[in-house]
């Protein structure tokens, strides 16, 4: 399964892309490049996948994809959503090479934190709502400047990720993927199906079809391509969605359960509280407090 490989297109006056998106799911296909990403969500939310993890995105958002990784963003898709004070904006984004500024740049003693950053960023990193902001800052400044200055921003931007923890780390230590024998199109088709059939009941006969394998084939392919049980995938996906509704709607718990294609209330709550350590009326009211 080969995930789409990307040429991000460099300006002549810059070593490094920057981009300003003003339409979502402007990449909405599993793909990779060799350039690092880092994006700044402004408006809109979905679910973004990174490696082998699967997980919520909003707006404020920073994540930071190391080089080769493999990666998804997929926006909801809502009616109408509001720009905040007047952006136009879905996402900046900035992708640079690991050795733009040298071969060297790197390997100086001074730089170790840098280093360590980019190490850790082969797994992708989502940073904390106050880490985001800060960033925010710095990823604006990038865009606003010139020169030199824009190369200290991004340094300075980077050298705040260093600030993440363990927890902040997306994909699993044990993911791994091989560029040359992969399938791009039979697991982006699995994703989009997914996405768009997870309220209802999804047979395994029925996705094994649409990936051309036997349910036995399909259940090997799938963990092995991706190191999780495509039920485990279904039921992240399922309590992404709940959370997002918890979060933004006035459903009562019990409506979001069914909404998200759980039949059963006991079962969901186990499955939520497995997946993000909260039942969800706590999860809400965590939330409803910020």
């Amino acid at each position: 399964m080969k995930p789409q490989l990307l040429q991000v297109a460099i300006s002549p006056n810059r070593s490094f892309s920057l981009r300003r998106d003003t339409i979502p799911n402007i990449n909405n296909r599993w793909h990779c490049h060799k350039e690092v990403e880092l994006v700044w969500f402004h408006r809109g939310s979905g679910t973004q996948f990174i490696g082998d993890s699967i997980r919520r995105f909003k707006p404020g958002d920073v994540v930071l994809v190391g080089a080769n990784l493999p990666h998804y963003w997929h926006f909801d898709h809502e009616e109408k959503i509001e720009s905040p004070k007047g952006s136009e904006f879905y996402s900046s984004v900035i992708h640079f090479t690991e050795d733009f500024w040298g071969s060297q740049f790197l390997q100086l003693p001074e730089n170790k934190m840098l280093k360590n950053v980019l190490e850790k960023a082969k797994r992708g990193i989502s940073f904390s709502e106050e880490l985001s902001q800060q960033m925010a800052q710095q990823m604006e400044s990038i865009f606003a400047t010139e020169g030199t200055y824009q190369l200290i921003a991004l340094i300075q931007c980077l050298l705040l990720a260093q600030h993440c923890d363990e927890n902040d780390l997306l994909s699993s230590l044990s993911f791994q993927y091989d560029a040359s024998d992969l399938e791009n199109e039979r697991l982006h088709g699995i994703y989009k199906y997914t996405l768009q059939n997870f309220h209802n009941k999804i047979k395994l006969q029925e996705i094994a079809s649409l990936a051309g394998l036997t349910p036995n084939s399909f259940c090997r392919y799938f963990k092995h391509r991706t190191g999780k049980s495509y039920s485990q995938f279904l039921l992240e996906i399922r309590v992404g969605n709940a959370c997002k509704l918890l979060i933004n709607t006035p459903m009562t718990i019990k409506q979001i359960c069914f909404e998200s294609g759980f039949n059963n209330f006991t079962c969901f709550y186990k499955q939520f509280k497995n997946i993000t350590g909260m039942s969800p009326f706590s999860y809400q009211k965590a939330h409803a407090d910020k």
